[in-house]
């Protein structure tokens, strides 16, 4: 059962159904449930496991449940909320243990919290204290190095130094493809593919948009919602064919995103600085600039 879980959550199967799991799995086995499941954009679902297991015994289980409970927050905006959850895995984070190779242990836990919040402080704006974070990272394992490029790369692009993301954004989907991790490969062509096309240059611009269309087709396909949105929302920005088109895909996966979330969740993307208002529902309140940042994970 957890190699099939590990498949769908750091493997080639991202889409697989693991709702069994939430009844019958032990605590690691409902962990990396809940990490598919946020992937396919079930956060209600996935907030209720994950919530659970913020007070289990197994400290590493306790840290990781904290640590991507923090990142499904994250994702519909609310950075602040997640602070508060990275801090808690990094408290909670045991300093030894044997070592996993996904990063399933005390350091990839640590790692983890510490990625998370440099994320959260990207969405401060507070991009010192995110390098400093990252700085402090050890990467154990393939799933490490590919989030520390995540975060690097967004950090170059929070300050405006989007040349500057490129290689670790190409170096994350380099790691992700040597380690089979479809949903990570993806997530890291997202990177690269935004960062190509901030970037501005006409060739850039070019590879930039035809990466996002290919990921987006395939992401589709998956149904890994939580990536959708704000891949189509990139192509409608920078994909000259798309100028003055509604972004109509992306606000169809964002409704499907909210409708999956939590009452909490919806309520901080609708408040959240960064999910645009552009891809809120009519009668929804706006909240801002549908060109701000949101792919800090």
């Amino acid at each position: 059962m957890e190699d099939q879980l590990r498949r769908a959550a750091f493997g080639d199967e991202p889409g697989t159904p693991v709702w069994s799991t939430l009844r019958d799995g032990s605590a690691r086995e409902r962990w990396l449930a809940a990490v598919v499941l946020g992937g396919q954009g079930h956060y209600a679902a996935a907030a209720t496991v994950l919530g659970a297991l913020l007070h289990d015994r197994d400290r590493v289980v306790a840290s990781l449940a904290a640590s991507a409970f923090a990142s499904h927050r994250r994702q519909l905006g609310g950075h602040a909320v997640a602070r508060g959850l990275d801090a808690r895995a990094l408290a909670t984070a045991p300093t030894s243990g044997a070592p996993d190779p996904d990063g399933v242990d005390a350091a990839g836990a640590r790692a983890d919290a510490l990625l998370g919040l440099a994320a959260d402080a990207i969405g401060a704006g507070r991009t010192g204290e995110a390098r400093r974070l990252l700085a402090a990272t050890e990467p154990r394992c393939w799933r490490t190095e590919v989030r520390r490029g995540w975060v690097a790369a967004e950090i170059e692009l929070a300050e405006g130094h989007a040349e500057a993301a490129v290689a670790p954004a190409e170096a994350a989907v380099e790691v992700a493809r040597e380690a089979g991790a479809v949903r990570h490969v993806l997530k890291s062509e997202v990177v690269l593919g935004t960062s190509l096309v901030v970037w501005g240059t006409a060739d850039g611009v070019a590879r930039g948009v035809e990466l996002l269309e290919c990921d987006l087709n395939h992401i589709t396909k998956r149904d890994l919602w939580s990536l959708i949105w704000p891949t189509a929302l990139v192509l409608v920005d920078h994909d000259p064919f798309a100028a003055g088109k509604p972004p109509v895909r992306a606000t169809e996966a964002l409704s499907c995103v909210l409708r999956r979330a939590d009452p909490i969740g919806r309520r901080l993307a609708r408040d959240s600085p960064w999910v645009p208002t552009a891809l809120l529902r009519s009668g929804e309140p706006p909240n801002a600039d549908p060109l701000s940042k949101f792919l800090t994970d």
